[in-house]
């Protein structure tokens, strides 16, 4: 490992010593120095966690070419739905035995997949992202490896093993392309930490979406969290895929709302849509202070397993307006690749398959303009939540941080519907964040089928 490391390293230093770049590009490694070491410039705007807004980029779907100068050629339209934090899905050297083409099966945790592209590309990704004021997050995949990782061979005591003595899958799965780790070995521990180590130093990336979290002990969290903070002059960020409440207390910022999105196809499927708040405030009354949920109408597996939210929600109009409480009602908003496009059908992960980018202009830019009026309200970010409940077709409520206030109200069914105004909003004056004029409210709101409206006052 440590030879690879300096041939590596010391490739690196020949290139940028001949590319010249518009950002500060690297602190040059010591070739006499073991172990990964410092890239560039940590990048020190990273937003409090209200702030955040998460894109997930599935690298096979985002482009043609499928790779990682794909995604760089897209930041801008990544920065302008409001991003804060590009999490990449697995950029890692993927494995080939008992394959199905799966980036969840890691041969290397510190190669990255020639499929698309190397350290540099990702170097160079990261270096643009933060010029745009983004963090770059690595989605890392601790329950497991593939069956051809050298661990597998070197220390087969790493895994786990059946009464046989053969390593088994991870329990309770059909997951037969990975092998279970052993989390009661600190050895196969110590050396994962520092496989996550290696790339916030040498890729300069700013955290980790760590999957099925849920699948792995709290110990190995603590300890890996714990460790990666102690890297100088860092301000990491940890989204675990999972829902166990120690996973804050490890030190994760962020956990999944799987619940939120159950609850946005029960809305869709005839609830009332007051249990959008109901949910909601029984999510964040579980969580520490500080802490957050990740909200969504999709994600890579939803996409793929599931369905596209145009399937699930209906059309354009129905997928935009399901995004809206997805939003503004709380937690932390998540796009996925595609979605601010609206494609229909599903979106592999295991195989190619490029987005449309050209199609449903106007539902990016209707995205686009959500986003905005987000980013630029202190209430839709921070705010306490005033529900109305007077209608089974309108999702209606009120956010409030100090002066800022954000009013929203959303037809979550497919037929128009005039939607009577409570009586203390009447009369009260607001600028409509849709078309940017003054407004002042009437006894009623005519909302066409899964129309919206939102006012703020700033």
């Amino acid at each position: 490992m440590f030879k690879q490391f300096i041939v590596l390293i010391t490739a690196v230093v020949l290139v940028i010593s001949c590319k010249k770049e518009k950002t500060p590009e690297v602190v040059v490694a010591n070739p006499t120095v073991s172990g990964p070491q410092q890239y560039g410039t940590p990048f020190s705007g990273m937003p409090n966690s209200a702030d955040l807004v998460i894109y997930e980029v599935n690298l096979r779907a985002f482009s043609s070419a499928g790779d990682i100068n794909g995604i760089i050629a897209r930041l801008n339209e990544i920065k302008a739905l409001g991003t804060t934090t590009i999490w990449l899905m697995p950029i890692y050297s993927q494995g080939v035995l008992n394959s199905v083409g799966s980036p969840y099966c890691v041969k290397d945790y510190t190669a990255v997949n020639t499929e698309y592209g190397n350290l540099e590309d990702l170097r160079h990704l990261t270096n643009q992202a933060h010029s745009l004021g983004m963090t770059v997050i690595l989605d890392w995949v601790a329950n497991h490896t593939s069956w051809d990782h050298s661990w597998i061979t070197d220390h087969p005591d790493w895994y786990t093993h059946d009464a046989g003595g053969n390593i088994t899958i991870p329990a309770g799965t059909n997951w037969s392309d990975v092998a279970d780790l052993n989390f009661t070995n600190l050895d196969m521990q110590a050396e994962m930490i520092k496989a996550m180590k290696y790339w916030v130093l040498e890729a300069n990336v700013d955290g980790f979406r760590c999957d099925y979290a849920d699948g792995v002990p709290f110990d190995f969290w603590n300890s890996a969290l714990t460790e990666l903070k102690t890297i100088p002059n860092r301000e990491l960020l940890f989204l675990a895929e999972g829902v166990r409440p120690d996973h804050y207390t490890a030190g994760f910022d962020l956990t999944y709302s799987w619940n939120f999105y159950t609850t946005t196809k029960n809305v869709w499927a005839g609830s009332n849509p007051s249990v959008f708040y109901t949910q909601n405030q029984t999510e964040y009354n579980s969580i520490p202070a500080g802490k957050q949920k990740i909200r969504f109408t999709t994600n890579h597996d939803e996409s793929a397993w599931d369905a596209s939210p145009m399937t699930l929600f209906n059309g354009k109009a129905g997928a935009l307006a399901a995004s809206i409480p997805t939003i503004f009602m709380g937690g932390v908003p998540l796009f996925y690749t595609g979605q601010e496009v609206g494609r229909a059908s599903t979106t592999p992960f295991f195989t190619k398959s490029p987005i449309n980018w050209s199609a449903n202009l106007d539902m990016k830019q209707a995205y686009e303009k959500l986003m905005s009026i987000y980013t630029n309200s202190e209430a839709a970010r921070r705010g306490t939540i005033q529900l109305y409940m007077n209608s089974n077709s309108v999702s209606s409520f009120k956010k409030t941080s100090g002066t800022s206030e954000i009013l929203i109200l959303v037809n979550v069914r497919s037929t128009a519907t005039n939607y009577a105004i409570p009586t203390e909003l009447q009369g009260t004056q607001w600028t409509n964040a849709l078309t940017d004029t003054p407004a002042t409210l009437g006894s009623s709101e005519s909302l066409t089928g899964y129309g919206y409206s939102i006012y703020t006052k700033e």
